[in-house]
């Protein structure tokens, strides 16, 4: 029997596998700067580390007078949609995703 899965439900358990990926993501690619450049190519792609740099205002350096002064400041409101846990009587079955060698990194 499939059970329909509620839309703060679907949002949270979302939001779990995105920083389950993004930590395998972090995981893998210190496996590739561990390597040190010696990462065989697999069947569909590559690894590339590509460095990048660029020059960024920094207003910390500004002097005191001129970063406290209100005139210099301007407000931004921004909305997010946050996820809370519920104390559940069983979790969904099958949940979360668990994937195979998620903790070895591959090459």
């Amino acid at each position: 029997m499939m059970h329909k899965l509620g839309l703060a439900d679907e949002l949270a358990e979302t939001r779990a596998e995105i920083a389950r990926l993004k930590e395998r993501e972090a995981a893998l690619e210190a496996a590739v700067h561990a390597s040190e450049g010696t990462v065989p190519d697999g069947r569909s792609s590559r690894v590339n580390v590509v460095i990048r740099r660029k020059v960024e205002f920094d207003a910390a350096l500004l002097p005191h007078d001129v970063r406290d002064n209100p005139r210099y400041w301007r407000e931004q409101v921004s909305v997010r949609v946050e996820c809370t846990p519920i104390e559940l009587r069983d979790r969904r079955p099958g949940w979360p995703i668990q994937r195979l060698f998620a903790n070895q990194a591959h090459h």
